[in-house]
């Protein structure tokens, strides 16, 4: 008993020690302004002669070194007095909040727009951000003249309106940051039917489309903004523009567009987009090359296998995601190489699922660089162009089958007639030893053996293809 307590005392001992230099590591970082953190903020926005007048307010500010963001299109950045140490941190040249104990810091600009006001107008990089910092809670007040009638969109839940003899005023406050600003001329019907998502259109949604917007599936619990709308350019990070505001439409567009914000893939096609999403959803979403790959995946997998494919899904969040890391994951998901998103990358139709072998293909110690070894109803076929090239024959494909031929040996192989031809004399066949797939020549290892007398011998990381006279 006495050495367990001993020891115990010597465990609680060690991670006080560890803890404490963790926490030295992460100040340290924060002083130096490296460090990540949370904060919360307050922008007032006033609109006068084709100018956003904005005065940003931070709270809960650490106190270590912060890096100022100006956006690119702010003029006149400055201090703004909201208290006598509201800018007791700023710099001289205004690019951060040097290190002190005032936690709440506050800044004014103005964004100019090109042409006054105009209906539909999406705005973008037109808030300070800062270094390393996350806004956890954000409220925004918009003012305009009286004259200035239309709706105001932020992303954030709209608390409220109010038109008074000389202003018009809004008000949207909720949790996370505030990135982007839309306004529309004329009055828009806001109906928030959650936490999650607030709808924006010139006429309220039907009362059915409401019951099944309100169970809906969603990825993220941000509240996002749904306006109808056309030809407006681009996506926000948490305002989403649709002109077809049916069913269908939203529930699909609404996990696509969290996909989108909460994943890396802008760079990628929207059917990988839509593969993705259909997974973390459980549904099936999206154009008819997105439904066969997800219908393919989910046909060849077992229950557990389908589970720990969502699961590496949701895992990545956050990171950029490419057809090639698709294929990392998927291949330690069936325990079997395979290019399947990187081969669907590369054509319109849907490249089929196949499992490769990616042990290195050596022919007479030379290595073959063109093809790989697919596996395909537990036999493997090899690229027939690479390996009967590096054989010594040529081979073309015409009207009658695929032609195999040197000076001595002329091959042909029609497909599907369950025969092959050898220097003219007929043999028939109970397999096919040229096989296509995905639009590319194979043959199958037995009959590359038999045909072409190769000896074929294997380890764990090559393969390799001995001839011999032929």
């Amino acid at each position: 008993m006495k050495y367990a307590i001993s020891f115990f005392g010597v465990l609680i001992a060690s991670i006080s020690v560890m803890l404490f230099f963790q926490y030295q590591v992460y100040s340290d970082k924060l002083e130096s302004g490296d460090g990540n953190f949370s904060y919360t903020q307050e922008i007032d926005i006033t609109y006068r002669s084709g100018n956003l007048d904005i005065r940003h307010q931070f709270h809960n500010l650490p106190s270590g070194t912060i890096n100022i963001q100006w956006p690119n299109l702010a003029v006149s950045p400055d201090c703004f007095m909201d208290s006598a140490n509201s800018c007791n941190r700023l710099s001289e040249d205004k690019t951060k909040f040097e290190s002190g104990e005032g936690h709440s810091q506050a800044l004014s600009y103005i964004i100019p727009l090109e042409g006054d006001l105009t209906s539909q107008q999406f705005l973008k990089d037109i808030f300070v951000n800062l270094s390393n910092g996350e806004a956890t809670y954000s409220t925004v007040h918009i003012s305009t003249d009286n004259d200035v009638k239309g709706s105001w969109v932020t992303g954030l839940p709209l608390i409220g309106e109010q038109s008074l003899s000389l202003v018009n005023y809004s008000m949207f406050s909720g949790a996370g940051g505030v990135h982007e600003l839309y306004w529309q001329v004329g009055d828009l019907t806001v109906q928030q039917l959650s936490d999650h998502f607030s709808f924006y259109s010139s006429n309220p949604l039907s009362p059915d489309l409401t019951k099944q917007l309100k169970s809906s599936k969603l990825l993220s619990d941000e509240h996002i903004a749904i306006v109808q709308a056309k030809n407006v350019d681009g996506q926000g990070e948490r305002i989403l523009f649709l002109e077809d505001f049916s069913l269908e439409s939203i529930l699909e567009n609404i996990p696509l567009f969290q996909v989108a914000k909460n994943y890396q893939l802008n760079e990628n096609p929207r059917w990988l987009r839509e593969v993705v999403t259909s997974f973390l959803t459980d549904s099936t979403i999206g154009g008819d090359k997105a439904k066969e790959m997800v219908n393919t995946l989910t046909t060849n997998m077992s229950d557990d296998q389908l589970s720990s494919w969502v699961e590496k899904l949701k895992s990545l969040k956050g990171e950029k995601i490419s057809s090639e890391i698709l294929d990392k994951e998927l291949s330690s998901i069936f325990d079997l190489h395979t290019k399947y998103f990187t081969m669907n990358e590369k054509m319109d139709g849907v490249y089929p699922l196949l499992f490769l072998d990616s042990r290195e293909i050596y022919l007479n110690s030379e290595k073959i660089l063109d093809g790989d070894i697919v596996y395909k109803d537990s036999m493997l076929f090899y690229p027939a162009d690479a390996v009967l090239k590096k054989l010594g024959f040529k081979t073309s494909v015409g009207k009658n089958g695929y032609y195999v031929e040197n000076e001595s040996n002329r091959y042909r192989f029609p497909q599907n007639y369950g025969f092959y031809v050898y220097n003219e004399q007929r043999y028939n066949t109970t397999s096919e030893p040229i096989t296509i797939i995905a639009g590319t020549y194979y043959i199958e290892e037995n009959w590359l053996k038999k045909l072409f007398n190769v000896e074929i011998t294997k380890n764990d990381t090559t393969i390799t293809i001995n001839s011999y006279s032929n």
